[in-house]
C-alpha cells in the first residue's frame, strides 16, 4: 500500500492527541485535522435541534448536511455551516454526547468519507480514535498516544481551568472512564492500536518532548 504524507494521531480521551498535533502541524507546516472537532459539531447540530445520543440515523442526516471548515487561530477555528463554533463545541456536555453519536456507524461513515477526502491530498496531521485504523490506514506515520487515566483527567481539568469552565476532577474521571468504554467497544472502528504504530505513553513528559518524539519519528521515515 502506497503511503501518504500523512501523521495520524490516536488515543484515548485527554492524552494530548489536539495539542501535539496542532503543534507537529505548525512545525512542519501541514494542515492540523482535528477529527473529534467533527463529531463535536454534529453533537452541537443534535443539541440545537432537541436529538438525544440514540438517533443514528437523524445524526447522520444532519452531518450529511453540514459544512465544517478549519480556519487558522489558536485555537483552529472551527467552522459550521458558515458559524463560528470553536468555543461552543468545546463545552463537556457537546463532548459528552459527541462520543455517544460517534456509536452509530450512519454517523462514522458520513464524517470518514469527509475526513478522508481532506487527508487524501497529504501533507496532513490527523487525531482522534481511528485515524491509523479506518481513516487513514496508509498514513506514513501513525501514533498511538496514551496516558494514565488520573492524568488525562488532570489534563482535562487544566485545559477546562484556562477557559473558564468549572469542572470536577472526579467528574472528569468519571466520564473519561466511560468514554475509554464507549470507544474501546463501539461496534464500528473501535479505538485500538495498529500493529504498525508507534506507542507514546506521556506520563512524565512534557508537550515539547512529546512534540520532538513524534517529529523524530517523522524524520526518520523521510529516507
Amino acid at each position: 500500500m502506497q503511503t501518504k504524507e500523512v501523521i495520524a494521531i490516536d488515543g484515548p480521551a485527554g492524552a494530548g492527541k489536539s495539542t501535539v498535533a496542532k503543534a507537529v502541524a505548525k512545525q512542519l507546516g501541514f494542515l492540523f485535522l482535528d477529527t473529534g472537532a467533527m463529531y463535536r459539531c454534529v453533537a452541537l447540530l443534535a443539541t440545537r435541534a432537541g436529538l438525544g445520543p440514540n438517533v443514528g440515523e437523524a445524526a447522520a442526516r444532519l452531518a450529511q448536511q453540514a459544512k465544517i471548515e478549519f480556519r487558522p487561530g489558536d485555537p483552529q477555528v472551527v467552522m459550521l455551516n458558515g458559524e463560528n463554533v470553536t468555543q461552543e463545541i468545546r463545552q463537556p456536555p457537546i463532548g459528552d454526547l459527541a462520543s455517544q453519536l460517534s456509536v452509530h456507524s450512519a454517523v462514522r461513515q458520513v464524517l470518514v468519507r469527509s475526513q478522508q477526502e481532506m487527508c487524501s491530498v497529504g501533507r496532513v496531521v490527523m487525531e482522534g480514535r481511528d485515524t491509523t485504523t479506518v481513516v487513514c490506514p496508509e498514513a506514513r506515520l501513525k501514533i498511538f498516544m496514551t496516558a494514565s487515566e488520573d492524568e488525562r483527567a488532570r489534563r482535562r481539568w487544566l485545559e477546562l481551568k484556562q477557559r473558564g469552565v468549572d469542572a470536577d476532577l472526579e467528574e472528569l474521571k468519571h466520564q473519561i472512564r466511560e468514554r475509554d468504554h464507549r470507544d474501546s467497544t463501539r461496534p464500528d472502528s473501535p479505538l485500538r492500536v495498529s500493529k504498525d504504530a508507534v506507542v507514546l505513553d506521556t506520563d512524565g513528559m512534557s508537550i515539547d518532548q512529546v512534540v520532538e518524539r513524534v517529529l523524530s519519528e517523522w524524520s526518520a521515515r523521510q529516507t
